[in-house]
């Protein structure tokens, strides 16, 4: 394994990853995405992840990398440089993102649905539960957090290689849910709401709205019924990842 070294805060490629890490539009023009971590980074290559190129700080150990993978090795002060995180793990790589569009047609039976959901964190750990359900993937929709923003990529801890996400708007995504038979519930309250324990949830789409507003309104009008999970009355609402955990191991039940 040949290996570079990079002394130079301004080199390109450790510039590249700034620029990753920092803006959603770099990331989408470059088609490309940084994440931190062995453990992560053993999960791209055992994914087949896309890894491009590896930045190491000296003495970190690295699994087999493909040939065409380029490895670089840089001071703790240069990769502190390019984490994002405070304390790094000494490893920080380069994937090539997957697509995001909406496929024309939807395979599987149960998808989850994301209206609004802005928190890198909460959309991270909802995308890692629906992979550890079962579910078939994962639509973002009405501006969601970007699904390959550094702290989002990281509360997947590792499903971002693993489970696809799309990105779609409501219109789209329910008619493809429609054309593949797949009713659309939403987590919201209204008067059809029925509890989650009383709907067939096998072959579903369920909605869970934004920390603050909930499930939009265009969101419950394309939605065939509402469903609520039941808790005590002083409780007005859930997390949207902790709602999403719940919904998720119903389907998967």
């Amino acid at each position: 394994m040949a290996v570079e070294t990079i002394t130079s805060r301004r080199n390109p490629l450790l510039s590249l990853i700034r620029k990753l890490n920092g803006k959603r539009a770099a990331r989408r023009e470059a088609g490309l995405f940084a994440a931190e971590g062995p453990k992560l980074l053993a999960e791209a290559l055992k994914w087949d992840g896309g890894v491009e190129s590896v930045i190491r700080a000296p003495g970190v150990p690295l699994p087999e990398l493909p040939e065409r993978v380029r490895v670089v090795e840089v001071s703790d002060s240069l990769l502190s440089s390019v984490a994002d995180t405070e304390t790094p793990q000494g490893v920080v790589f380069l994937c090539r993102m997957k697509p995001l569009d909406l496929p024309g047609k939807l395979e599987g039976s149960r998808y989850l649905v994301l209206d609004g959901v802005q928190d890198p964190g909460n959309v991270g750990t909802v995308w890692r539960t629906a992979d550890a359900f079962g579910a078939d993937g994962l639509i973002l929709c009405n501006g969601c957090a970007d699904p390959y923003n550094p702290k989002t990529v990281r509360a997947t801890m590792g499903a971002v290689f693993r489970l696809p996400v799309y990105e779609s708007d409501l219109d789209t995504a329910a008619k493809r849910l429609k054309e593949a038979n797949l009713p659309l519930y939403a987590a919201a309250l209204r008067e059809d709401t029925a509890d989650v324990r009383e709907i067939d949830l096998k072959r579903s789409a369920v909605i869970i709205g934004s920390e603050g507003r909930g499930v939009s309104q265009r969101a419950l009008e394309l939605c065939d019924k509402t469903i609520k999970i039941p808790m005590r009355e002083r409780c007005e609402s859930l997390n949207a990842a902790v709602a999403a955990a719940v919904l998720l191991w119903e389907m998967a039940r």
